[in-house]
């Protein structure tokens, strides 16, 4: 690598065969003196993006938005909450002499898997209790987390966290504190106790994030083709998603030095390739049994059950609408005429011999 990339400012990060170079603070913004930082914003930019997205396609899964919407920020806290345990569990011994700082997300320390077991669970419960169809909830989900995922991986490139092995490749990068960490803390993590893997500070090295933020974005726009003209079931883009997004993992996580490890296994690698495994069986064997069942199988948006709950809804909105609007053209009518009353010298008059003859009969009342 060029000498000129070597040694690099904390907060300098480069692309040495783009010849890239410039300065990337972890700190977005100052706030009543709280550092934001890149990482949670983005994270949020992401989820908020998700739920645009999602929302505006909720009446062409046959769901409510009303409804939908409570399951949404269940599955949002359950997704924080799991991706956090996911962590904090297989990294215990970080945690272990500090319990106090497993409620401090700014630096990163989100598992995606995690993520998306606790999701789906809280998600999942919460759907049920407000009896919103899950498995087109989940079609939904799957696109969504796509989304999130694409834009919140850029939170690691302002970390200078999840990268990879050394390489010559184009996109190789380097950094000021990828270079320190791997000067001074690499030899205490697990993938270099259990795994063995050597890294030189002097060279570039894998930019897993961007990797995975690229594939998550391919993801997208092929589960968004296919939702809308192949989709044969409530479901199938869920699994499509579980697949595809375990398909990329397995082989990015297998680039990382970071990885969360139980001996000599990579945890999110082991489990991208089973949940590989179940979802293609899944789509196969659920393909299968619905082609079978030809026109006796209809998407739940197609269902009685689903046209006539948005209709009601439709119908609930048009009258809140006409409800709101009636109130606000009695207000204003009303407003109206006391305004005529107090500028009519006729009605002042009225008002001002109906409030002398008030007083002199209170008077006569005292007396």
């Amino acid at each position: 690598m060029n000498e000129t990339y070597k040694n690099l400012a904390y907060d300098e990060i480069a692309f040495p065969n783009l010849g890239l170079k410039f300065e990337a603070d972890s700190t977005a913004f100052t706030i009543f003196g709280i550092d934001i930082q890149w990482y949670g914003l983005l994270i949020t930019i992401g989820m908020l993006l998700a739920i645009i997205y999602c929302f505006s396609q909720m009446k062409r899964y046959g769901l409510n938005g009303d409804r939908a919407l409570d399951a949404v920020l269940g599955g949002i806290v359950g997704g924080i909450v799991g991706a956090r345990l996911y962590y904090v569990v297989l990294e215990w011994e970080r945690y272990a002499n500090d319990p106090i700082s497993i409620f401090n997300l700014r630096q990163g320390g989100l598992a995606i898997y995690g993520g998306i077991i606790g999701a789906v669970l809280v998600g999942g419960l919460v759907a049920k209790i407000r009896k919103v169809r899950i498995l087109p909830l989940l079609d939904l989900a799957g696109q969504g987390f796509l989304i999130g995922q694409c834009i919140g991986r850029w939170g690691n490139f302002f970390n200078q966290e999840a990268f990879g092995k050394n390489t010559d490749s184009i996109f190789g990068m380097t950094g000021g504190k990828i270079q320190s960490w791997i000067s001074s803390a690499y030899i205490d993590t697990q993938c270099y106790n259990n795994l063995g893997i050597e890294l030189d500070p002097d060279l570039p090295v894998h930019p897993c994030f961007l990797y995975e933020s690229i594939w998550c974005l391919l993801g997208f726009v092929i589960l968004a083709i296919v939702s809308r003209k192949f989709r044969k079931f409530d479901g199938q883009i869920f699994l499509m998603y579980i697949a595809w997004y375990g398909l990329g993992r397995a082989f990015i996580e297998g680039l990382r030095t970071d990885s969360l490890v139980i001996g000599s296994i990579r945890v999110s690698q082991a489990l991208a390739v089973i949940c590989v495994v179940v979802a293609v069986i899944l789509l196969i064997v659920i393909g299968s049994k619905v082609r079978r069942m030809g026109s006796d199988y209809k998407l739940y948006a197609d269902t009685e059950e689903s046209i006539q709950m948005l209709r009601e809804a439709e119908e609930e909105r048009i009258n809140r609408k006409n409800k709101n609007k009636t109130e606000k053209t009695e207000t204003s009518q009303e407003e109206t005429e006391n305004s005529q009353a107090e500028t009519d010298p006729s009605n002042k008059e009225e008002k001002e011999t109906n409030d002398t003859a008030a007083s002199e009969a209170d008077e006569n009342k005292e007396d």
